[in-house]
């Protein structure tokens, strides 16, 4: 394993840490964590863990070794000390210093020297200069090579402070400094493996070793390859490498090869030759280049892709290649290549808003919370510049202490729009059938999870019809938003902020989401608000979420993403479930963080039995009340709808958003007292 890969390490139960061929290995158990992007101390549960160090993601403690220097392709390890961290390669000893491995230099007096250390071999070299440039200045005190203004070579344009090379020579390096390029060749460093242990990647200029090995080290020899030399010793790396052993350091000489611009495959190398070599020119000069079926003039340049260029010379193609830096992302970013561009760069992603069930809440930080309030509130806004705000409403869908997302609302300046159940979409108050395209503002469009909304504010929201849907807004909001789902700050622990700017707790939700509260009383679902208990009388429905924990129906997504968080909604759900299906809400809520992470699922739908059908089904179950209270709330209906009295909104109109036709009909309620269907 890469040290430099982010593992996922075990934080308690720990079980064996040991050494292998300098690879640490941990087992265990997952460690669960609540505080979303956060650091987790874990000194107190290992002190061997103080090499690492951890952060909340998606749930689990995640790990990353101590940034290190790279040692992957060392072949003489230091064995590490008791309390150090990082693993070392050899270091090298050179006129009175050390240098550790990796480290370049030159000769103060001779700027054109080169030296490197790598595992214990000092290889010294002369440099070689490029100029394309027909009137380059002068090295400057210091510097051994010309430079030339202007960063661009063979068409390719050389961002400041970025290194390209020669497709014909990858040895070659020119960078830009101050809008002035440099360009020079230094020999490949003598490698302390043996060149069956070497190997080049394509594009590369030099080899390096496959293995590392931690090799026993005795002072004052040397160890190169398959060889054993005593102090003051010569001796040859290869035919084209004299070399000494100085103090336990193997001082090793290369001569620095010409750069070569005819293409690779032209290139040859004579047996008693250090140096690959070009094909001598013709007499004939040719003034055209044909690449790839395209012919070009002398001095004609063209991009090969957003990383590669082209120039014509005298009949050759010369290509240069940008070489991108290595990279890696915060958890909270991600690697992108922007377009028409070369490298890829970190860029924040963006914030993930979830609301489920009997509602459930996922911030933007990633804060679960639980919320059972039955009105109207922000879900979320732009509380800097009140460029949008997204409103939610719930109902209580015929509970005492539960409630469901009914219809979500957008508001950007003069557009609103509105998802309901059944999918149905308004766009200012008309009903509107996607794909729908409103320029410049919106586009509506209809996936297999439901209703998309994409606005040019980089606000997306996507509904399931039902009772699940997902805000995506763009980092440029982060520190800008406020509601139910959080500030957008990537701490999680402060996304509990009421809309007075006090920071609750999670024993206090109520004051937290009544304090985001909107529309007055008339927007509410129940008369009267019952904050839910601890205690659930159907515990014996709780079986069907352990699903959530079985590999066979959501495949690897339990190593992605917590199920934790999802197996407590969906219990709670099914406490008060007017229908046998509330667990779905979290199975479809879980299924769409492991996609979003990239997990490819089974066909958990068809085993759960949370088909898209039933789940609507299910949703109309939701709205009606218990079936034991079913009954008498008839009867009390036939009772004072015969004397309805005047001017006060009678119980037929209450209960007809409630009751469906064919219950109605069951109990005989007459015809034209028989409410409209659900919706």
């Amino acid at each position: 394993m890469d040290r430099r890969v982010s593992w996922m390490l075990t934080l308690i139960f720990l079980t064996s840490i040991s050494t292998v061929n300098a690879h640490e290995s941990i087992a265990g158990k997952r460690q669960p964590c609540t505080n979303e992007g956060e650091e987790v101390a874990v000194d107190s549960i290992n002190k061997d863990f103080h090499c690492f160090k951890c952060r909340c993601q998606n749930g689990f403690v995640e790990c990353d070794p101590e940034q290190c220097p790279s040692v992957d392709d060392c072949y003489m390890l230091v064995k590490k000390p008791p309390g150090v961290c990082c693993e070392k390669c050899r270091e090298c000893f050179h006129r009175g210093r050390m240098y550790p491995s990796g480290a370049e230099w030159s000769d103060p007096e001779d700027p054109c020297s080169s030296f490197k250390c790598e595992a214990g071999v000092v290889t010294e070299s002369n440099i070689q200069c490029y100029t394309q440039c027909s009137d380059p200045l002068p090295p400057r005190p210091g510097q051994c090579c010309p430079t030339c203004i202007g960063c661009t070579l063979n068409g390719q344009r050389v961002e400041d402070g970025r290194e390209v090379t020669l497709r014909e020579d990858p040895c070659l390096k020119c960078q830009c400094n101050g809008k002035k390029l440099t360009c020079m060749k230094k020999a490949c460093p003598v490698l302390q493996c043996p060149v069956s242990k070497q190997s080049r990647r394509p594009g590369e200029c030099c080899p390096r070793c496959t293995e590392r090995r931690e090799i026993r080290q005795f002072p004052g020899k040397c160890i190169l390859g398959k060889g054993f030399h005593q102090d003051k010793k010569k001796f040859e790396a290869d035919s084209c490498s004299p070399c000494v052993c100085t103090n336990g350091t193997s001082i090793c000489q290369r001569t620095t090869c010409p750069v070569l611009e005819c293409a690779p495959e032209l290139q040859r190398q004579e047996p008693d030759s250090c140096c690959p070599t070009c094909p001598p020119p013709t007499m004939e000069l040719q003034s055209v280049c044909s690449h790839n079926g395209t012919i070009y003039q002398d001095n004609d340049t063209w991009d090969l892709n957003p990383c590669a260029a082209c120039r014509c010379h005298r009949g050759n193609t010369r290509c240069t290649q940008t070489k991108c830096p290595e990279l890696k992302c915060r958890p909270n970013q991600t690697l992108v290549t922007p377009p028409g561009q070369c490298c890829a760069k970190c860029e924040d992603t963006a914030g993930i808003c979830t609301v489920f069930g009997d509602p459930h809440y996922k911030t933007f930080d990633g804060k679960f919370f639980s919320f059972q309030g039955s009105c109207k509130y922000q879900l979320t806004a732009d509380c800097k510049d009140h460029s949008f705000s997204i409103r939610v409403t719930n109902d209580a869908r015929g509970t005492r202490v539960s409630s469901w997302t009914k219809t979500v609302t957008l508001k950007m300046g003069e557009t609103k729009v509105n998802l309901g159940q059944k999918m149905r979409v308004k766009v200012n108050g008309s009903r509107i059938l996607p794909p729908y395209n409103l320029e410049n503002v919106l586009s509506v469009n209809m996936t297999a999870d439901g209703v998309v909304v994409d606005t040019f504010l980089g606000i997306r929201l996507l509904w399931d019809g039902v009772s699940f849907l997902q805000v995506q807004a763009a980092a440029k909001y982060k520190g800008r938003l406020c509601g139910l789902c959080g500030n957008y700050n990537d701490i999680s622990r402060d996304d509990l902020k009421t809309r007075h700017g006090d920071n609750v707790s999670d024993d206090h939700v109520w004051p937290f989401g009544n304090s985001w509260r909107v529309g007055g009383r008339k927007a509410c679902g129940r008369h009267r608000e019952s904050r839910r208990s601890n205690a659930c009388r159907n515990r014996k429905r709780w079986g069907v979420c352990k699903a959530l924990h079985d590999s066979a129906i959501f495949g690897s997504c339990g190593s992605h993403v917590n199920p934790s968080n999802y197996m407590q909604a969906c219990r709670k759900d099914m406490c008060e479930c007017p229908s046998d299906l509330c667990y779905c809400d979290s199975f479809v809520a879980y299924a769409h963080e492991c996609t979003r992470l990239g997990v490819e699922l089974p066909n958990w739908r068809h085993a759960t039995k949370c088909t898209r059908a039933n789940i609507r089904n299910s949703a109309n179950a939701k709205m009606l009340p218990p079936p034991q209270e079913l009954g008498e709330l008839i009867q009390r209906h036939q009772k004072r709808t015969r004397k309805p009295q005047h001017g006060a909104r009678s119980r037929a109109e209450e209960l007809r958003k409630h009751i469906p036709k064919p219950v109605m009909h069951q109990h005989r309620i007459t015809a034209d007292r028989t409410p409209p269907p659900l919706h």
